[in-house]
């Protein structure tokens, strides 16, 4: 090492302004249970796996192993865009 430093960088942040036009109101996002995230992983293995069943029937199969509740993770899914889009699935 030289033993010569780095000059600072200070960065002055502006404050957020309100927005003139009002947005529509959107429900607030749900907390998602960390567990979500190990669902639909499992599905997505499941579904490299098994060429049998539908992406729904698998899915079920796993929430049930879980012990999650269904509607609670579908809610969750339609929060998130569907579950074709976080599984990138086309067309199965």
């Amino acid at each position: 090492m030289s033993g010569r430093q780095r000059a600072k960088t200070v960065v002055r942040l502006e404050e957020a302004r309100p927005s003139a036009t009002p947005k529509a109101e959107t429900p607030p996002p749900m907390e998602a249970d960390p567990l979500y995230g190990v669902v639909l992983l499992k599905t997505a293995l499941e579904l490299k796996r098994r060429k049998d069943g539908s992406v729904e029937d698998i899915l079920r199969d796993v929430l049930t192993r879980m012990r999650i509740p269904e509607d609670e993770f579908r809610a969750f899914l339609e929060q998130q865009g569907g579950l074709g889009q976080l599984l990138g699935l086309r067309g199965r």
